[in-house]
């Protein structure tokens, strides 16, 4: 079952329109929320996120914060498995073709679906990943969390061809982020990361591994990374609501560290898990207290 402009249908049921601007130009934002146990993680911040992305390109939002929370738990309770990601995405709407926003009143098209959440196995969390690295030529605007995202594809599939969990980026010899990550450095000890910037995507686990080093006393840098020091790091991770905080091991051939995830990253690793674990167990009460 998906939701489709303010409906639960069946996935194969579903339409939208082939004038619908999302599929003409891409003109949309999205979102995606991970689910432990039927309890969506951070679903207030998500749905900031969705406000921001949705002023940014002048798209009216459709629903009240309390309605979104409505349709996505309706979503949940429609799926059988228990971990899930729910994606959904707000259109322009349907238009006749035309570059300029269209004239008049536009209902924007929202549609919702589900899909098992898959994290990194913990095979691969003990190990650690292979990541490769490109050029971010991306646009200037990767703060938006726009469905139009090819450049990242395009990014992504230059890891996935060379058998490696992501795509590291560099513009102008400054780590930005990854094709679909955030990226931390550790160095001697202390933590660093770009600070937000129309460069990155202020991602939501972003955040959490911020608060929760700050809370757990771990040495924190927000300032502008250079590659030299991302290529000399002791440990790389990156985060993002499905792969919550993986060690990267391996960058473009060489090894990051001894080659194995490091203390820092362990440590994070088991606060982001209590963390987490944490936040179910308080939905949890919330549902049945309901």
């Amino acid at each position: 079952m998906v939701f489709l402009n303010g409906a639960f249908v069946r996935a194969d049921e579903a339409k939208v329109s082939v004038l619908d601007r999302g599929f003409i130009f891409g003109d949309g934002v999205y979102e995606v929320v991970p689910v432990y146990s039927k309890v969506a993680f951070r679903l207030d911040e998500h749905l900031e996120r969705l406000e921001r992305s949705l002023a940014a390109v002048g798209i009216r939002n459709p629903y009240t914060r309390e309605q979104w929370r409505g349709f996505i738990a309706g979503v949940v309770e429609r799926q059988a498995f228990e971990d899930q990601a729910v994606y959904f995405q707000v259109t322009r709407g349907v238009a006749p073709r035309e570059h300029a926003f269209p004239k008049g009143e536009v209902a924007p098209t929202v549609f919702m679906m589900s899909t098992p959440l898959v994290n990194p196995p913990a095979e691969q969390v003990e190990r650690g990943a292979q990541a490769v690295s490109a050029r971010d030529n991306r646009w200037l605007r990767c703060d938006i969390k726009s469905i139009s995202l090819i450049g990242n594809v395009l990014l992504r599939q230059l890891s996935a061809d060379a058998g490696a969990a992501e795509t590291i980026l560099f513009r102008d010899g400054k780590l930005t982020e990854a094709s679909a990550s955030n990226v931390f450095i550790v160095k001697g000890g202390v933590i660093q990361a770009p600070p937000k910037s129309s460069l990155i995507l202020p991602g939501i686990t972003y955040d959490v591994v911020v608060e929760l080093a700050r809370a757990a006393g771990m040495p924190l840098e927000l300032r502008e990374v250079a590659e030299t020091e991302v290529r000399a790091a002791d440990e790389i991770w990156v985060s993002s609501s499905s792969k919550e905080v993986l060690a990267i091991v391996e960058l473009d051939g060489r090894r990051v560290g001894d080659g194995k995830p490091g203390p820092a990253f362990r440590r994070m690793y088991r606060l982001y898990q209590d963390f987490k674990h944490k936040v179910m167990r308080a939905g949890r009460r919330q549902s049945v207290a309901a």
